[in-house]
């Protein structure tokens, strides 16, 4: 069927639990709408299957994108999560500028556009680079409920190469939850929920010295991280039992300055897919090492001064669904849980959402049976204003891009105001969630690079919701990557070079004022 001119892919089956749109590349109409936007419709695809394929020459630098659109009706997806699926064929997909490494979202195009009251939200199968055989590749995500379009691209982003594609298909794996009526008990956590832990993400090797400066910040919790770097060649478990013996210091430095700490696991076993899906989700071996470990830790840990919960995962992502037998995201930390449980029943346990931990996905969570839980989210929206000058010339007077604006805070992002109100929509999600279950949250991350226009404002208008909604919270990061750090100039805006604050930073300041809210001993 077209609709103004482009392909609107039917349902092939609806149900509330499992509706799904198929791209039927073998209809006349389908290749006519496809080669009318680049595209090239054949019989290539496994095992003769039809397929399309989009071919940018190498060199062919005047033109960034081939990509082919087709749109959808959006109606039975709002509210939805969805899984959009392909499997795909790459052959020297490269960036426009080969001694750049392409951003994960960038190359091969699969991708579910969105049009929302927030702006434009995008979610893409990822690392679709270089040469590679068939393969399934996708993601999951949510839509929501405002969304007003939604289109597939498909194709080939600031990138040259060649992709097929190949049984295209957008599938609903999780309907909009409908939450109940909240109890007198939820009603009662709610009014009675208020900020009592502030401060900042891990140093990550425990040192006294950066205690003592927490301290004297009026710090009163670290999330601390348990990282291995990906160019650390020590074995996992040499490196985890390294960890640990590092930890077993830093909780006796919490205790003698006054901190709490949340052990955050920020490398599972088994690492990360090229698409940054956990492998854990997808291979048994680790997903039965990463509930060893949390009994480990249980065991060594549990009743230790100093410690405050335990952060089951970092930033969990799933593109595609688990093998059959094997749990997702959200299962494999309720197993770990309960396995905590059986040795530690009283430190609290946090459980992290898809997708980065991103406020959206608490639309489709629902609270789980395990005592003791508090719900983390992180809080980098919108990344190309956080991120800006990260990865991309965005925000960098550096000369090298220079078509590519700083982008200030309040302002006006794709045509929507950009202010504290947006960022308070943003975290509805999460704030929907804790006014139905009353259950506590905590925003784990957060932060703006240090050269962002309007960066302390940024982070003063959303520590001023933190407030207002009774939710802890600790700054990515202290003495980390000093591009995030508060202890950094605020200018000049530079990746390579980060002088040190002669005074103290806008961005310090407004933490500061809100540390000193801050008691110690930390309420509980």
């Amino acid at each position: 069927m077209i609709l103004g001119g482009m392909l609107l892919a039917l349902p092939a089956r609806m149900t509330a639990a499992d509706a799904f749109y198929t791209i039927d590349l073998s209809s006349p109409s389908v290749r006519a709408n496809l080669e009318a936007q680049g595209g090239t419709v054949l019989d290539d695809g496994p095992d003769g299957s039809c397929c399309v394929r989009f071919t940018l020459p190498a060199g062919a630098s005047d033109r960034r994108n081939l990509t082919a659109a087709i749109p959808l009706n959006v109606g039975p997806l709002q509210g939805a999560r969805v899984a959009l699926t392909a499997n795909i064929r790459g052959d020297g997909i490269i960036g426009l500028d080969p001694a750049k490494p392409l951003p994960g979202y960038l190359g091969g195009k699969c991708q579910l556009a969105l049009e929302t009251a927030n702006g434009r939200r995008w979610l893409d199968a990822r690392a679709l680079h270089g040469t590679f055989d068939w393969r399934e590749s996708g993601t999951l995500g949510g839509v929501p409920d405002d969304a007003s379009s939604a289109s597939i691209r498909i194709g080939l982003e600031n990138a040259t190469g060649t992709i097929w594609l190949s049984n295209i298909r957008l599938r609903i794996v999780q309907p909009k939850v409908t939450r109940a009526r909240p109890s007198e008990i939820a009603l009662q956590a709610v009014a009675s929920a208020h900020t009592t832990l502030r401060g900042f993400m891990s140093p990550q090797t425990y040192r006294e010295k950066d205690f003592a400066d927490l301290q004297t910040l009026n710090v009163n919790a670290v999330r601390w991280q348990l990282y291995q770097r990906a160019n650390d060649p020590t074995p996992y478990d040499t490196w985890f039992a390294r960890e640990l013996d590092d930890l077993d210091k830093a909780l006796d430095g919490a205790a003698r300055h006054g901190l709490v700490l949340a052990v955050d696991l920020h490398s599972p076993p088994g690492g990360r897919l090229p698409d940054r899906t956990m492998r854990m989700l997808m291979e048994k071996p680790q997903a039965d090492h990463f509930v060893a470990i949390w009994e480990e830790i249980a065991r060594r840990f549990k009743g230790r001064p100093g410690l405050w919960a335990y952060n089951l995962v970092n930033e969990p992502v799933q593109n595609l669904p688990s093998p059959e037998g094997l749990d997702d995201w959200l299962a494999l930390q309720v197993r770990a849980a309960r396995a905590i449980r059986n040795i530690d029943p009283i430190t609290p346990i946090m459980i992290e959402t898809d997708q980065w931990s991103s406020p959206e996905t608490f639309a489709w969570l629902k609270p789980v049976d395990v005592p003791g839980i508090i719900y983390q989210a992180h809080m980098y929206w919108p990344g190309e204003y956080t991120h800006q000058g990260v990865r991309t010339g965005q925000g960098v007077a550096d000369g090298k891009d220079t078509a590519l604006q700083a982008i200030p805070y309040p302002g006006e992002l794709h045509g929507a105001p950009f202010n504290k109100e947006a960022l308070r929509r943003y975290l509805q999600p999460v704030r929907d969630f804790q006014l139905a279950t009353g259950a506590p949250i905590f925003i784990g991350e957060f932060s703006v690079i240090r050269w962002a226009p309007g960066g302390a404002q940024y982070l003063d208008d959303l520590i001023s919701i933190f407030e207002e909604y009774g939710w802890n919270w600790t700054y990515h990061a202290f003495r980390e990557w000093p591009g995030w750090s508060i202890e950094h100039a605020d200018l000049p805006r530079d990746r390579d070079n980060h002088p040190p604050a002669i005074e103290p930073t806008e961005r310090m300041q407004v933490l500061k004022k809100w540390l000193s809210l801050n008691t110690r001993p930390p309420a509980p």
